[in-house]
């Protein structure tokens, strides 16, 4: 494992799922690395951004010397840089399957997105196009339901151990709550799971002190 520093930039934790899916990654690799959490939705938030990120998007990865945007990228160096942290599953089948669903949720469910952002703290908020958000939903259900149904005997996340797939979908569980989507059945049982994990409730800790410093 390298000894250059990490720091890893994130948005408004509240609001920025991309950074929360980096940021238990880096967690999860247990590193030791520091925070930069820049406000999103305010001011000069352009220009802002644009000084540190080549695409002036956030999260990104610093270190040392090297600099890594993009959530999936910064998840991908990770298990490079830590391979004992076993980022993706152990087995040739399970990884290709968790790099699969990874690259699904990076990709697509752009309903979802737009109609249903994450307000980490928040519930019982409404949204628009419920038709188009009932279809992505369904198809996450369907997900989780696979991984869980195949991996169930190795324990109680999508791949049984704890992967980047499960970073990945970790906003759709907060989402769901703020939204008061209902599950049932694998899909409610691996939602209550993740919201309990310990990491997401640091990270709802954060969000807490955020919103009052903010």
């Amino acid at each position: 494992m390298s000894e250059k520093p990490y720091t890893l930039i994130l948005g408004t934790k509240n609001w920025s799922s991309w950074s929360l899916r980096a940021w238990m990654v880096v967690r999860r690799s247990h590193v030791v690395f520091d925070e930069q959490v820049i406000q999103l939705r305010t001011e000069g938030l352009t220009e802002t951004l644009g000084e540190i990120s080549p695409s002036s998007l956030v999260p990104v990865l610093k270190h040392g010397d090297e600099m890594i945007w993009d959530s999936l990228a910064i998840a991908e160096y990770m298990a490079e840089q830590c391979p004992s942290a076993q980022l993706w599953p152990a087995g040739r089948k399970a990884r290709a399957l968790a790099r699969s669903v990874s690259a699904e949720m990076h990709a697509g469910f752009h309903p979802l997105r737009k109609y249903c952002p994450m307000d980490f703290l928040e519930t019982g908020l409404s949204y628009e196009n419920a038709e188009s958000v009932a279809r992505n939903v369904a198809r996450i259900i369907d997900i989780w339901d696979m991984c869980r149904n195949r991996y169930a005997d190795e324990g109680a996340y999508l791949f049984g151990q704890w992967s980047i797939a499960d970073a990945m979908y970790a906003p759709v569980v907060s989402r769901f709550r703020t939204y008061d989507i209902p599950l049932k059945g694998v899909a409610a049982d691996y939602a209550a799971m993740m919201w309990d994990d310990p990491d997401m409730q640091v990270w709802r800790k954060e969000c807490e002190e955020e919103r009052q410093s903010f």
